[in-house]
């Protein structure tokens, strides 16, 4: 994999790239329309998928920082985006080309004004692993073993202009309008500068160890201030496969149902004990040991959840608010997905729409046990997403709706339920997280 030797930093550098690659895309549509004419309407509208995904994943791969963090956050929306871009995107989760090393050696020293040998007694300047925002190195200091995760050069200072400029492409994709749309921005740009805060993230790693450390069949590693700052993270070197690896391999069901039992529980005790959530769930963030134990790392994405957004959060879950029209609607409009502008056709709609999305959505929630590997349940989810981004009738309305704290509650729920459907967990007990 080719090594990055430099980054494109300034506003000039970054925007030059986006239009680049806006560039190509128009002249994707434009085969598109040639490819309509020879082959058929799905055929060409694949591959205009395809192409796209390739051109948009090489330019963000090239940027890092803010574009690639919505690329991964956008790969776990699986029945929203068409599957080329969800492969193409998802490599922003644990497989994006690496610093080069001097450049590497140059980020360390600025953090610390010592290089690498001078800290420790062994450092491999090639990284383990690169993702969106950082890379891990594996380093060692006496008899311990430690992983030191670098920011990539220049990603917080370019994490507002850089989704200035994605804003046109996101807002287009999901058919965003008006000023209510800048909510949702200033939501995700606030976390992002909070993800590249790494004393931040030491902060929030502490916190939440600690908080779950009694948590069955979960581990965490330690963290190391005095080799940290605030672009490089040194914690405990762990030992294990990601959880997508063992996944894709694994044929103990019983294996499988001890991970899933310790993921849904290491959520449901975050979100409705802490009132704060991991909100990053996917593959890249996990590990699995020998001991078949879950290790849960990077925590510089936590949603804190208000209570005014928790309590009619999880009262439009329950069975009892969905069966109860004025009840649903009251706690649709508490939540902002009914706005009172809305018309009588948005309104009956989007009640609709919703009713049915969290009718085949909460049903592990309102279980005591369930079966994750139930296909029918996720084919469910996969049909209703195909169906409503086809929907011409959704795409005339105003799509900007719902409460800022959704974008980070549904992104952790989606990442959940995928991360439980691969495991293919059954006979989860839904509410464990009570007893621990």
């Amino acid at each position: 994999m080719k090594k990055a030797s430099k980054l494109p930093i300034s506003k000039i550098q970054r925007a030059s790239k986006i239009v680049k690659t806006g560039a190509k895309v128009g002249v994707n549509y434009v085969k598109y329309y040639g490819d309509k004419i020879t082959k058929t309407e799905q055929e060409a509208r694949e591959k205009l998928n395809q192409n796209n995904a390739e051109d948009i994943y090489d330019s963000l791969k090239d940027l890092k920082g803010s574009p690639l963090k919505v690329a991964q956050m956008l790969s776990m929306e699986k029945s929203i985006l068409p599957r080329a871009y969800v492969e193409k995107f998802s490599l922003a989760q644990f497989s994006v080309p690496p610093l080069s090393e001097a450049l590497v050696l140059r980020t360390f020293k600025k953090n610390f004004g010592k290089n690498p040998s001078e800290v420790f007694d062994s450092f491999d300047v090639k990284a383990f692993n690169a993702a969106s925002i950082g890379q891990v190195h594996k380093a060692q200091k006496g008899d311990s073993t430690y992983a030191v995760k670098i920011q990539y050069p220049g990603v917080s200072e370019s994490i507002k202009s850089d989704l200035a400029l994605l804003k046109p492409f996101v807002i287009r994709m999901f058919n965003m309008k008006g000023k209510m749309s800048d909510k949702y921005f200033f939501e995700v740009q606030d976390k992002l500068l909070e993800e590249t805060d790494y004393r931040l993230e030491v902060d929030q790693s502490e916190e939440v160890s600690t908080a779950c450390k009694d948590i069955p069949n979960i581990k965490f590693p330690k963290y190391y201030r005095e080799y940290s700052s605030k672009q490089i993270i040194t914690m405990d070197w762990m030992d294990g496969i990601h959880l997508s690896e063992f996944t894709e391999t694994n044929t103990d069901q019983e294996k499988a149902n001890k991970l899933g039992q310790a993921l849904w529980d290491f959520y449901m005790y975050q979100i409705h004990k802490l009132k704060k959530v991991h909100a990053d769930p996917h593959p890249g963030n996990f590990l699995v040991s020998e001991d078949t134990e879950l290790i849960a790392l990077d925590f510089g994405c936590m949603k804190t959840i208000p209570d005014d957004f928790y309590t009619p959060y999880f009262e439009l879950a329950d069975e009892a608010t969905l069966a109860d029209k004025k009840l649903f609607e009251k706690k649709m409009y508490e939540l902002e997905i009914l706005l009172d502008t809305d018309s009588k056709e948005e309104l009956a709609f989007f009640s609709d729409m919703f009713h049915e999305m969290l009718s085949i959505f909460t049903k592990p929630m309102n279980t005591e046990t369930f079966d994750f590997s139930d296909e029918k349940f996720f084919g469910e989810i996969s049909e209703f997403g195909e169906r409503y981004a086809k929907n011409t009738e959704l795409r005339s309305y105003n799509a900007s709706r719902g409460s800022k704290h959704f974008i980070y509650m549904n992104r952790t729920f989606f990442g959940l339920y995928n991360l439980m459907f691969d495991l293919k967990a059954k006979d989860i007990k839904i509410n464990n997280f009570i007893n621990l």
